[in-house]
């Protein structure tokens, strides 16, 4: 039986991470979160990790990744070990959606976006812009059994994670301070595995997440609403919940988030001065004020006095 325990706590040093999917290169809002985590563990002594998230092989573009290894060394964000690819970890994720099965908190769903929104409507439910349906339940049992064999678990459907009742989290935010959500009443039985045999971010992360021991997650504002999901799977599955800090969203001209769905171009970084030019940038988003600007500042002298100015709390002003 694998070990069901965080390998490292925050007790046994920092250790961070950047987790970019490879679906083009680097923008501004992406170089923000790859510029924050690497400041807040470089301030705090630690390692920074990479990790590429490329599950979601329809979306991603061949080629992105070394373009985004390539545009982080060039911007002077160096990494501790080598990086990893979701990818190359399936069975890892194969072991956490059996493992929740044996403790029979998942089970199949068939139901198309479709069919959730219908039953919704019936409700009287309406479901916000840009926001999740919550799931209803429709195909959760009464009492969920363990099912078994490898051909049940590899079913062309939906696997879900059964929620408690009244499960409500609670969190504290390094840089938004308190965090709760009602997971019953905002979200619902989320998916583990599409339908599509896609694993999804939620088990993914929280898989990678323990096994590499991290201990500090620093990452953009829009996955502020996952947190709470990823402490609960974090929780059943035995490991240690890492501390969170979120940072604020890069945004377009009609307010919407920065992303390759935006058509959000990427950052340039053909030399070293259009490198630091960028992070200047990203910087400025930070709250980072007074930091050298001289023609003559290396991307190192940048980055060190980056660090020292550093604070969490600026971020969220």
């Amino acid at each position: 039986m694998p070990n069901l325990k965080n390998p490292s706590s925050p007790a046994d040093g920092y250790r961070g991470r950047f987790a970019p999917s490879p679906t083009g290169p680097l923008h501004a809002g992406s170089l923000v979160a790859a510029l924050g985590s690497w400041l807040d563990a470089r301030q705090n002594q630690g390692e920074w990790l990479l990790r590429i998230e490329d599950l979601d092989t329809p979306r991603c573009i061949p080629g992105a990744d070394q373009e985004i290894l390539r545009q982080l060394l060039a911007c002077g964000l160096t990494w501790d070990e080598e990086p990893t690819w979701q990818s190359k970890r399936q069975e890892r994720y194969e072991w956490a959606l059996k493992r929740l099965n044996e403790l029979q908190i998942a089970y199949p769903c068939t139901c198309s976006r479709q069919s959730i929104a219908n039953t919704l409507e019936a409700r009287g439910v309406i479901t916000p812009r840009n926001q999740e349906m919550i799931y209803p339940g429709s195909c959760r049992p009464q009492e969920i059994p363990a099912y078994g064999g490898e051909n049940t678990l590899s079913a062309e459907v939906a696997w879900r994670l059964a929620l408690p009742p009244d499960l409500a989290i609670h969190f504290e935010d390094l840089a938004l301070g308190k965090q709760s959500q009602d997971l019953n009443r905002e979200v619902g039985d989320f998916v583990l595995r599409r339908r599509d045999g896609v694993f999804t971010y939620q088990l993914a992360v929280v898989v990678d997440d323990a096994e590499q021991g991290i201990t500090h997650i620093v990452r953009g504002a829009d996955l502020l609403n996952n947190t709470a999901r990823q402490i609960h799977l974090q929780d059943v599955l035995g490991y240690s919940t890492p501390n969170y800090l979120h940072l604020p969203l890069v945004l377009d001209e009609h307010g919407e988030k920065l992303s390759k769905q935006t058509l959000a171009s990427g950052i340039q970084t053909e030399n070293a001065q259009q490198a630091l030019q960028e992070l200047r940038k990203a910087a400025g988003h930070l709250g980072l004020r007074d930091l050298p600007d001289g023609k003559d500042t290396s991307i190192a002298e940048w980055l060190l006095a980056a660090t020292q100015a550093w604070d969490r709390k600026i971020t969220s002003s």
